[in-house]
């Protein structure tokens, strides 16, 4: 049997989760300039890609509720959930190195 290559429902969950989760963290955090968006978006759509799956799983697990979700519903949890926290430590670590002086320059 030939592979086919992944299955397109698992894909669609798992960028839209990134996606979602990434778009979700600028209610938290809003981003000081483009450069700042840019990367954030970066990291966090990469984070939900990467890290979906092992969250999702993690996070269902831990929630008592994998008998009641489909695989495309515990990837896209999980890679909101990735995206979510990716983008919010990264804001996080920018504003203290901003604070300290070793940010893009910008003294408090």
């Amino acid at each position: 049997m030939q592979d086919m290559g992944p299955d397109p429902s698992i894909m669609a969950a798992r960028i839209a989760g990134a996606v979602c989760g990434a778009l979700v963290s600028f209610a938290y955090m809003m981003p000081r300039g483009a450069r700042e968006a840019a990367a954030r978006a970066v990291v966090g759509i990469a984070s939900g890609l990467v890290f979906g799956g092992p969250a999702g799983i993690a996070l269902s697990q831990k929630m008592g509720v994998t008998a009641l979700l489909s695989p495309d519903e515990t990837l896209l949890m999980g890679s909101a959930a990735a995206s979510l926290a990716a983008w919010w430590v990264l804001g996080v670590l920018t504003r203290i190195a901003d604070r300290t002086g070793r940010g893009t320059g910008r003294k408090p």
